[in-house]
């Protein structure tokens, strides 16, 4: 007999309460802000919902949630499901497969993650007429890590102007996950963001920070942070059952 997987909570003491976790994540983005002397509200709070339970997107998006990020098809198109009239920003925020991504031309207005030119003629060419150009963020690997994707800094122009070039598709900034001790990643994004500022029109997005460090990427001047445990709790883990 096949295996099926179903999702538990992590075990708890009580249940994690998503509204008062939404409102103290907002605060801290709102300090930060404050602390960095930028304008109240310029940071975009991307609520990062890899296999939450819908019950918790749908919570927060009651609340006032406005950008969710998903990770995977998979977990997506439960979540999708939520918003039928798509008054909601939906940020694609993993690594895209080739055979996913008409559903995300479809189906997000944002992808973060795009680092393929392959993928990225796939979007545009997948991109419906009757949508507006499907918003791009490069994502840099800022710091040389070999465990992770991404366009590696000295390559970014070449592909920056490749990704300009599709008409189905608007670039719109970088993101990128620093490694937790490259204290100067903040630093050479910055530069490379104000690169790409001098080369491109529409370039206003910088994605970095997420629950562990939002306020050090606000400082290092992150446009959008995206949050996954302080605004959802822990993951469900996934456990196998005949």
């Amino acid at each position: 007999m096949t295996a099926a997987t179903t999702l538990h909570e992590p075990a708890s003491t009580e249940p994690f309460d998503v509204l008062t976790a939404y409102r103290a994540v907002r605060e801290r983005v709102a300090n930060a802000e404050a602390a960095a002397g930028r304008e109240p509200g310029s940071v975009t709070l991307v609520g990062a919902a890899k296999a939450q339970p819908t019950d918790r997107v749908r919570q927060l998006i009651n609340a006032g949630l406005t950008a969710i990020g998903e990770n995977y098809w998979q977990d997506a198109a439960a979540h999708l499901a939520v918003d039928p009239e798509r008054r909601l920003q939906w940020h694609f925020i993993g690594p895209v497969q080739s055979n996913k991504t008409a559903d995300i031309a479809e189906r997000f207005g944002w992808v973060q993650s795009l680092d393929r030119l392959k993928i990225a003629q796939r979007l545009n060419d997948q991109r419906a007429q009757n949508h507006p150009p499907l918003n791009i963020l490069i994502q840099i690997n800022i710091s040389g890590e070999a465990t992770k994707r991404g366009v590696a800094p000295p390559t970014l122009p070449e592909f920056a102007d490749k990704i300009a070039s599709l008409p189905r598709l608007c670039l719109r900034g970088l993101m990128a996950i620093p490694a937790p001790d490259d204290e100067q990643a903040p630093i050479r994004l910055a530069d490379l963001f104000r690169l790409l500022q001098a080369n491109h029109d529409h370039i206003d997005t910088l994605s970095i920070g997420m629950s562990a460090d939002l306020e050090h990427a606000i400082h290092a001047g992150s446009t959008m942070v995206r949050i996954g445990t302080a605004l959802f709790g822990a993951r469900p883990q996934p456990s196998k059952s005949p």
